[in-house]
């Protein structure tokens, strides 16, 4: 019989303001400390030195993390002009440099190539698996490797701020799986310039914004009081992306145990994906099939 972890059975999202100089997965370890919670896990990975949304999930609410990670995402990012690193930031060293420094009208009009479907290669210095290994420990050997290119929906990409000739300020809406470090390289690159990221801050991501994070601090301060439980959202701000369906009283127990049952639906499509609410608790995530959910995701009652 597995040992039933210690802690307790809490479930939802706390949403992080993470600073810069510490990991997302030791974020979430500080997290799950803090509350004391059985389960925790982050819904999409910044880089140590990026700041901004990690929305961390609890318990049964990390079922509902692919579609956090699958949502629309918002950066505000600084682009230094004229040098190239390594790492396509400010932590690697500069490979290349160039005097050319385009005006706001140049990097404007480079934007668009950009914005839509695009296709993006991962920086050599990424999470990407290569024969089985990351990446990142490939180019810390000095291994330069030939990455596959990626699709990207990127919504929009605007120039906010022009500080100095060498700088940039970018703004970026886009999907699942972007690289920021991979538009800076790829738009000096297309600007005859080179470029890498020196500052980069998530201001949203799907239903959780920035603003209204906790910081490490307040997580610190607060650390196993109840003041810390007031943060905490609830599991179903995670699914505020599909269509919600209600069930009925006698479909809760069919559902959760993973069988199809009956629910109240208005305009859902048929084989649509949604998820099943009783009480305004959700209860799980399936296909809709004409008056039927069958069951995909099923979430158990807090501390079930």
């Amino acid at each position: 019989m597995a040992r039933k972890r210690k802690g307790r059975d809490i479930s939802g999202w706390l949403v992080v303001d993470k600073p810069a100089g510490i990991t997302s997965t030791a974020v979430v370890n500080k997290v799950r400390w803090a509350l004391d919670a059985t389960k925790a896990g982050h819904a999409g990975t910044l880089d140590p030195t990026a700041t901004g949304v990690l929305a961390v999930a609890l318990g049964e609410a990390t079922k509902t993390v692919p579609y956090i990670t699958d949502a629309l995402k918002a950066y505000v990012f600084t682009v230094r002009l004229g040098q190239a690193t390594n790492t396509d930031d400010a932590e690697g060293a500069v490979i290349a440099q160039s005097d050319v420094r385009p005006d706001d009208d140049a990097i404007k009009a480079a934007l668009g190539q950009f914005v839509g479907d695009i296709m993006q290669v991962p920086p050599q210095f990424s999470a990407v698996k290569v024969d089985g290994e990351r990446a990142y420990k490939k180019a810390r050997d000095g291994e330069e490797m030939d990455l596959a290119a990626r699709p990207l929906w990127v919504q929009e990409l605007l120039l906010v701020d022009r500080p100095d000739a060498d700088h940039v300020v970018l703004e970026m809406i886009c999907g699942k799986g972007g690289y920021v470090r991979s538009i800076a390289r790829d738009l000096g690159q297309v600007l005859g310039c080179y470029g890498h990221v020196v500052t980069l801050r998530r201001i949203w991501s799907g239903p959780f914004q920035a603003t209204d994070g906790v910081t490490l601090d307040q997580i610190d301060a607060m650390a196993k009081t109840p003041a810390l439980d007031a943060h905490i959202l609830p599991l179903e701000v995670g699914l505020a992306d599909l269509p919600e369906v209600r069930c009925l009283a006698e479909s809760v127990a069919k559902l959760r145990n993973g069988n199809p049952a009956s629910v109240i639906a208005s305009d859902v499509d048929f084989g649509e994906e949604v998820w099943a609410s009783y009480d305004g608790y959700a209860v799980a995530v399936g296909t809709y099939r004409g008056g039927d959910l069958h069951p995909t995701r099923v979430f158990l009652p807090q501390g079930g």
